[in-house]
């Protein structure tokens, strides 16, 4: 399914909130914001949903904690006991290092591979925002509707009442 994508430029943040906000109320979808720096208080605005990356770095670290502990357990006792002095063979004061760094290094790992699989990014993928300037000092809202559910003129029409700088439409295909 095709849908239309209404991209409208703004000036300054406070035009952009409430554009988010008079978009949201007029049953829009709103793609996404772009913007030169972080706007506070848009993610509720739009409606995007607190991030599930902590469970997912706390679900990698439980799991470097526990490997790396039971490695170290299995090798010392088990594969390869060595009598050093009659110390224990399960010292997990000797064991917390090798522990914390596995902890770390599993849950960094887990957290950029699920954060790059989620925003769908992959290596070598450009993205082109020609023109828009909102890598410079402009803000950009992209809204979707479905193909042929509002004219371009329509549009026109909203984006000035809500004080648009410019506006476009383009088209994607559906996912």
């Amino acid at each position: 399914m095709t849908r239309r994508i209404d991209v409208a430029v703004f000036d300054s943040e406070a035009s952009l909130v409430d554009a988010a906000r008079s978009c949201r109320a007029h049953g829009f979808e709103v793609v996404d914001v772009l913007s030169p720096h972080p706007v506070h208080g848009i993610d509720e605005i739009v409606g995007i949903r607190r991030t599930r990356l902590p469970v997912v770095t706390l679900t990698a670290g439980a799991i470097g904690f526990g490997l790396g502990t039971w490695l170290q357990f299995w090798t010392a006792s088990t594969d390869w006991p060595v009598n050093v002095g009659g110390k224990p063979w399960d010292s997990m004061a000797a064991f917390l290092p090798v522990t914390f760094e596995l902890t770390v290094l599993f849950a960094g790992l887990a957290t950029v591979a699920a954060l790059l699989i989620r925003c769908r990014l992959k290596s070598g993928a450009r993205v082109r925002i020609d023109g828009l300037g909102v890598t410079d000092d402009r803000y950009a809202l992209l809204v979707a509707s479905p193909a042929g559910s509002r004219t371009a003129s329509e549009m026109d029409v909203l984006w000035t009442g809500l004080g648009a700088e410019r506006s476009f439409a383009t088209s994607e295909e559906g996912r």
